[in-house]
């Protein structure tokens, strides 16, 4: 059984990072006070606290795209990973990564989009119809 991961990141604004991760992502929001807030990021714990969000740099190479490192994010079934790819295209999201499959075909075939919260904090979601392929060789 996996058990929750706890990430705490600096952002800019809890209103914006509300509206976000409450509104657009459909998170549900726990504890705060008035320099941070919890929210449950699809079962996982993520505080987010006001300061200077961490730098990032597009030097990871996958494929034929460099994407920002530091990054974080989530797994999901695919049906799951296409609704809310849907809701973030109804949202206008400026994509990193639009919403694409890689390695399909192959064993860990997925869907994957990268984007940047209201802060810039850089997020990859993935997809996958089988989630025995999220550790494939």
């Amino acid at each position: 059984m996996l058990t929750p991961f706890h990430l705490a990141i600096n952002v800019t604004d809890l209103d914006e990072t509300r509206a976000f991760y409450g509104g657009v992502l459909g998170c549900t929001e726990g504890r705060s006070t008035d320099t941070w807030v919890d929210y449950s990021f699809f079962g996982h714990q993520l505080s987010f606290h006001l300061g200077e969000p961490f730098a990032t740099a597009n030097t990871g190479k996958v494929g034929a795209h460099m994407v920002a490192m530091p990054h974080f994010g989530v797994v999901l079934p695919y049906d799951d990973w296409r609704a809310l790819a849907d809701r973030l295209e109804a949202a206008g999201t400026d994509w990193d990564i639009a919403p694409t499959v890689r390695f399909e075909g192959e064993p860990g075939e997925q869907w994957t989009m990268f984007f940047r919260d209201p802060s810039g904090n850089p997020i990859e979601v993935k997809g996958f119809r089988d989630m025995d392929g999220v550790f494939a060789g």
